[in-house]
C-alpha cells in the first residue's frame, strides 16, 4: 500500500467518527509516524509503505478513532508559532488563547523600557509563559500552577527554548506564591460549569485533566478568586487579562466592579464575535485612585 492509499483509508475512517479535519489529522499522524514533514509527505505520495510502517501508523489512527486527541498521540502542539510538548498531564493549548498572547504583547510593547514582570496563572504546559518570554526579550515571567504534574511538562517546554533564566515556574494556588508584584497577569483558568463537564466532547471529557476544566458551579470559582487577589499583586498601571467562557462576560465585569470598583474593565470579543477576554486595568496615575497594596514602587528584583 502506498502513502496516498493509506492516507485515503485513514481519512475515511477518521471522518466516519465525525471528527473534524479528518484529512489534516490523517496526514499529521502519518508525518509523526514516519518522522517526515509535510513537504516530504507530498513529494513521496507514491512510496510503498512497509508492513511495520503500516502497522505503526494504523495503531496511531486507532487511538484517534477512540477520540484520543492528536496532540496527545504525537506529544506535540503548535501554539503561537511555537512547538510545545503536551501530554495528558496538561490541557492542550487552544488557538483562541493566542488572543491573550496578542493582547499581552501589545500591552508590554507600550511599557516603559526595562524588564517587564509577568505572571501566567494556571500555566499548564507553559504555553503562554514560553510565548511571552520568547517574543518579549525584556520580560521575566512567573508561571504558576497548582499541579506539580503540569509543571513537569512546563519545565520541558521552558528548557526546550533555553528560557530557564527568564521563566520561573512555581507550584501554588493562583497568585499566592507570587514573590513580587508584576506589571501583567495573564490567566486562562478553568471556566466550564461543573454540571456541563459530562456534555463535553470525548476528546476533552475523557482525556484532558478535569482540574484544568472545572470552573465550579457557575464556572467562575477560580476567576472570582483571582480577581479578589489581584489588587495586591499588580503594579500601578498594570493589567490583568482573562480568558472567559462566552456567557461569562457580564458576570466577570460585575465581579470586577464589586471588588475593584475604581479599576477599568472591558470585555473583548474574538473574530467570531464571541466574548473571549476580559481586560482589567489599574487606574491611570492621573486619576489618583487606589490600585491595591502594590502601591507606587516597583519591588526589588
Amino acid at each position: 500500500m502506498k502513502i496516498r492509499d493509506i492516507l485515503r483509508a485513514a481519512q475515511s475512517s477518521i471522518a466516519g467518527r465525525y471528527i473534524p479535519d479528518a484529512r489534516f489529522e490523517a496526514e499529521l499522524l502519518l508525518m509523526h509516524s514516519l518522522g517526515i514533514n509535510r513537504v516530504e509527505l507530498y513529494t513521496d505520495l507514491e512510496r510503498p509503505l512497509s508492513g511495520p510502517e503500516r502497522s505503526a501508523y494504523w495503531h496511531l489512527v486507532e487511538r484517534r478513532l477512540c477520540h484520543e486527541p492528536a496532540a496527545y498521540i504525537t506529544g506535540e502542539v503548535q501554539f503561537y508559532g511555537i512547538d510545545l510538548r503536551v501530554d495528558r498531564r496538561v490541557l492542550i493549548p487552544r488557538p483562541e488563547t493566542e488572543m491573550l498572547v496578542e493582547m499581552a504583547l501589545g500591552f508590554l510593547s507600550h511599557r516603559t523600557p526595562g524588564k517587564a514582570l509577568v505572571a501566567d496563572i494556571g500555566t499548564g504546559s507553559g504555553a503562554m509563559a514560553v510565548a511571552l518570554a520568547r517574543l518579549c526579550p525584556d520580560a521575566f515571567v512567573y508561571g504558576i500552577d497548582i499541579s506539580p504534574m503540569a509543571l513537569e511538562v512546563a519545565r520541558l517546554n521552558v528548557a526546550r527554548y533555553g528560557l530557564q533564566d527568564r521563566v520561573m515556574l512555581v507550584q501554588g494556588d493562583l497568585l499566592g506564591p507570587l514573590p513580587q508584584a508584576v506589571d501583567l497577569v495573564v490567566a486562562n483558568l478553568p471556566y466550564v460549569k461543573q454540571d456541563e463537564l459530562s456534555g463535553l466532547m470525548p476528546e476533552v471529557r475523557v482525556f484532558e485533566p478535569e482540574m484544568a476544566l472545572n470552573g465550579g458551579v457557575d464556572g467562575l470559582a477560580l476567576i472570582g478568586r483571582l480577581i479578589s487577589q489581584v489588587g495586591k499583586h499588580l503594579l500601578l498601571g498594570g493589567m490583568l487579562l482573562l480568558e472567559i467562557g462566552h456567557e461569562h462576560g457580564e458576570a466577570v465585569v460585575g465581579l470586577v466592579r464589586n471588588r475593584l470598583s475604581d479599576w477599568n474593565v472591558k470585555v473583548v470579543r474574538d473574530m467570531a464575535g464571541i466574548n473571549r477576554m476580559v481586560v482589567i486595568e489599574t487606574v491611570p496615575v492621573a486619576a489618583g485612585s487606589k490600585v491595591g497594596t502594590a502601591g507606587m514602587n516597583r519591588p526589588l528584583e
